[in-house]
């Protein structure tokens, strides 16, 4: 069997960066975005329920910190298709020996990566270029009364976004920052 990834786990439990490998003639390329059998075998163990895709029109722009609580918590993987985004993901699981950190990546169009997120992780982008597509497979369908955010510009968390923040939505802006109450997300 052709390996169409590589994959290669951070230094949080779970999380994980795809490269995409492509086949490539002068006609163009050839690029999977999963494949069940080779994504089961680094942990991603559960169907994809649901594809989205989003355009963010302008650099500088921050979209996040979202996340489900269970039992709708899902595992996500994200791929930028146009452009370039900052990539984050927050460790919110009960009891993690990273609780509360977080690991960022830079994806694009170009450098093919896409992060792998496990349940009990927040999520969260900054468009690093105009026109940042990206496409997002879930393994949970999105449930309004589950969902649950994290504030980006929590001090708390000291997310090092590189641009200037732009733009966010009021929603995103007004989502709490963290208190001593906030105890994590069992999965």
């Amino acid at each position: 069997m052709t390996r169409r990834f590589e994959f290669r786990l951070t230094d949080i439990a779970g999380l994980g960066v795809v490269h995409r490998v492509i086949a490539e003639d002068h006609r163009g390329f050839f690029s999977r975005l999963f494949c069940a059998e080779e994504f089961m075998g680094v942990g991603f163990t559960k169907q994809i329920a649901q594809i989205n895709h989003t355009l963010t029109r302008r650099k500088g722009v921050v979209r996040g910190l979202h996340f489900q609580y269970p039992p709708h918590a899902e595992m996500k993987i994200v791929s930028c298709l146009r452009g370039e985004i900052y990539d984050v993901a927050v460790d919110l699981r009960v009891g993690s020996p990273t609780f509360l950190h977080w690991h960022a990546e830079v994806l694009s169009a170009e450098n093919r990566r896409s992060l792998m997120i496990p349940e009990g992780f927040a999520h969260g982008f900054q468009a690093l270029t105009n026109d940042c597509e990206i496409i997002y497979l879930h393994s949970t369908l999105y449930q309004p009364a589950a969902e649950g955010a994290l504030n980006a510009t929590d001090p708390l968390l000291a997310i090092a976004w590189p641009l200037e923040i732009t733009e966010m939505s009021d929603r995103d802006r007004n989502h709490p920052l963290l208190s001593d109450e906030f105890k994590g997300i069992a999965t």
